[in-house]
């Protein structure tokens, strides 16, 4: 819908109706003193192609977009095919409203189940919700979902979850009851330490572990759930690299309870890091206490299948008190992008990206630590992340093989870690070619 202004006379006829004679009158109960007295600082009124020629200027201006990237801890670059965009910005998708009235509503309904089934199917749990906003704040809901199935106030999270879903967690349970608690790294591993692992006790509602975690090591899940389980609490895994389910076995068949992943690798863009979407899975026994809604499928007299919202916890269905859904409607556009993206890629697509990510990984890592001076930070097997431990301040090397060879190199540890001046994460996806991670090497040699 394009914006259509009101003439003069019009505004006049509407101001008249509502008894003002200006629109300055509709902002009379706003205080004198902190109203803008000066003008707006915007640009006169463009041409449609003034404005192409603008934004295009503005895009020039963006350097990174022109460097080659290797850039990972949560975002991830790969390839999307067409059919994704093409078909999210069909009219039907893209203006559809939250699903209120079944009837009118199939479509979206069947692709939200559809996207559920999904889901499970990845993470090898029982059932997942319609999405969530992102990965951390999936994380941060499956908190206060372990504290409202076990009734226990303390989470233990691995300090090799990613921080900042830590620090979204804790924002999101920083005026409850909840007590967070941390399991420190082992540094020889990259994984989380096991002799902290004490801390779980009779008043621990779960203990949280990420798997590839933020290093990009694998976790033994499977220990960690016997761990958790023995004592009563729950396990909660968390994914940020959606692919990894191509390759690795399922959280679910692990032994996680509660399961909690970012769907952006799934056909989403970086787009400097959202909106993008999260999953949430979990046993069938916690479905009750599940936060979003879930699609379902029902069938009317005649026998025919429909899909309704089965679990709808938003404040507008339920007490509000008792709401654990924020979810909007924009979210299910992203939703449906993922869906796409895994219905397009299927299971043989999905295990060749996987494939394809783990070897180039592999690759660079062989390569990288050949270097003089530069070595693998932790022994644990990883997937298409690693940490490299440089001779000089990661900082200061990445800066300047990103201004001398247009190299986003990686993240610098020392901005989440204190003790890890040296050391930066490094991702490779099925994104980079040889040539690329040849480039990368070299770059790193002669700054060495």
């Amino acid at each position: 819908m394009r914006y259509i202004p009101n003439s003069k006379e019009e505004m006049a006829e509407m101001l008249s109706d509502i008894g003002l004679s200006s629109p300055e009158d509709l902002f009379r109960s706003i205080p004198e003193d902190v109203r803008l007295k000066n003008e707006l600082n915007v640009t006169r009124p463009l041409a449609e192609n003034e404005v192409i020629a603008e934004m295009e200027a503005f895009a020039a201006n963006n350097p990174a977009a022109q460097k080659t990237s290797f850039l990972g801890g949560g975002v991830y670059s790969h390839f999307s095919p067409t059919i994704v965009d093409n078909l999210i910005q069909r009219s039907e998708f893209f203006t559809s409203y939250t699903p209120y009235q079944p009837e009118v509503t199939q479509g979206t309904l069947q692709y939200i189940f559809e996207f559920q089934t999904l889901v499970c199917q990845l993470t090898g749990m029982d059932v997942a919700n319609a999405s969530m906003y992102d990965g951390s704040t999936s994380m941060a809901e499956a908190f206060l979902m372990a504290q409202r199935v076990t009734r226990r106030d303390k989470v233990l999270v691995a300090r090799t979850v990613h921080p900042e879903y830590l620090q979204v967690a804790e924002t999101y349970t920083q005026h409850g009851d909840m007590e967070l608690d941390t399991v420190g790294i082992d540094e020889e591993s990259g994984r989380i330490n096991a002799d902290e692992l004490a801390k779980i006790d009779t008043e621990t509602a779960a203990l949280v572990v990420q798997s590839p975690n933020f290093f990009g090591c694998i976790e033994d899940v499977n220990r960690l759930a016997e761990i958790a389980h023995e004592a009563g609490a729950l396990l909660i895994v968390v994914v940020t690299e959606a692919i990894s389910f191509g390759m690795l076995k399922s959280p679910g068949s692990c032994g996680a309870d509660i399961v909690v992943a970012e769907g952006q690798s799934f056909g989403v863009p970086m787009s400097f890091g959202g909106p993008h979407v999260g999953l949430f899975a979990c046993r069938q026994k916690f479905v009750r206490q599940m936060p979003g809604r879930l699609s379902g499928v029902a069938y009317d007299k005649n026998g025919n299948r429909g899909f309704v919202l089965t679990l709808a916890t938003r404040e507008q269905h339920i007490r509000r008190d008792k709401a654990t859904s924020n979810i909007c409607t924009n979210q299910g556009l992203i939703a449906l992008a993922a869906t796409i993206y895994m219905e397009t890629m299927g299971r043989k697509g999905l295990k060749e990206v996987a494939s394809q990510n783990a070897q180039k990984a592999a690759y660079a890592r062989k390569q990288i630590s050949a270097i003089d001076g530069y070595s693998i930070t932790f022994d644990s097997p990883v997937f298409n992340e690693f940490v490299v431990t440089a001779p000089s301040n990661a900082a200061d090397l990445l800066e300047k093989i990103s201004d001398q060879d247009s190299i986003l190199g990686g993240i610098a540890l020392t901005q989440y870690y204190d003790g890890h001046e040296n050391d930066f994460l490094v991702c490779v996806t099925e994104t980079n070619t040889k040539s690329e991670i040849d480039r990368l090497v070299v770059a790193l040699k002669s700054n060495s």
